[in-house]
């Protein structure tokens, strides 16, 4: 029989297999839960800040920009420097200012997510976009959460050094698939002669159904069909 580990071996195997320790149930905190901040994107779509949202589909980089223009200031877009498509200032500025975005290119692909703990951890920016090629598996995906939580203050509905809850951002293609992510919403072009119009889903959220619009002219209209949408796309 195994010897029981002392607390160093457990930190080292946290450290370095990406362990998480077992977490307490809510439900048995003895402190009051309080619903944090939430980003308010359009009626009905609203994002819990200091948490971590996966945009997924053709359209999630459109989606990723139109909720960060319901944020003021600066936005951190992390993108691998080969193989990814590159934003176009000239293609975003009817959507958010370029000036407000701040590009990090990691040489290596493990360094992607790595990057975006560290700035959610540090609190200083609102928003915090990573353009990944695969959604990740459920430990990174928790650390993500653990550090937009410390750098909103260590406790969701606070606020970090700059005054804000930080979000973070997964962009991944297809249908998705990133694990423990708080919402995932999938948004495709639906553009008709002369009209520019979106298929948004909301795949899964902890606190609503999934639920299909057509967005068009910053509004959302529920989809009647959404299997004959889906078909059409």
């Amino acid at each position: 029989m195994a010897a029981p580990q002392s607390r160093l071996e457990q930190n080292k195997n946290i450290y370095y297999y990406g362990a998480m320790p077992p977490t307490l149930d809510p439900r048995l905190s003895r402190h009051t839960h309080r619903p944090g901040p939430r980003l308010s994107v359009w009626p009905g779509v609203a994002l819990a800040q200091a948490r971590v949202h996966e945009f997924c589909g053709r359209a999630r980089r459109t989606l990723a920009l139109m909720a960060a223009a319901r944020l003021d200031g600066p936005v951190f877009w992390i993108a691998p420097r080969r193989g990814a498509d590159p934003l176009n200032p000239e293609g975003i500025v009817s959507f958010i200012d370029p000036a407000r975005l701040i590009f990090l290119s990691p040489g290596r692909g493990e360094d992607l997510l790595w990057c975006m703990e560290e700035v959610l951890r540090s609190g200083v920016v609102p928003l915090v976009v990573t353009d990944l090629r695969d959604p990740p598996p459920m430990t990174p995906v928790r650390r993500l959460h653990l550090a937009a939580e410390t750098g909103a203050g260590g406790e969701t509905g606070l606020t970090g050094a700059a005054g804000c809850a930080p979000m973070g951002l997964l962009l991944t293609p297809g249908a998705g698939g990133a694990a423990g992510i708080e919402t995932r919403y999938q948004m495709e072009p639906a553009h008709l002669a002369g009209r520019k119009r979106w298929h948004l889903r909301r795949l899964r959220a902890r606190m609503a159904p999934p639920q299909d619009w057509w967005l068009e002219q910053d509004r959302l209209t529920p989809v009647a069909q959404p299997d004959t949408a889906l078909a059409a796309e």
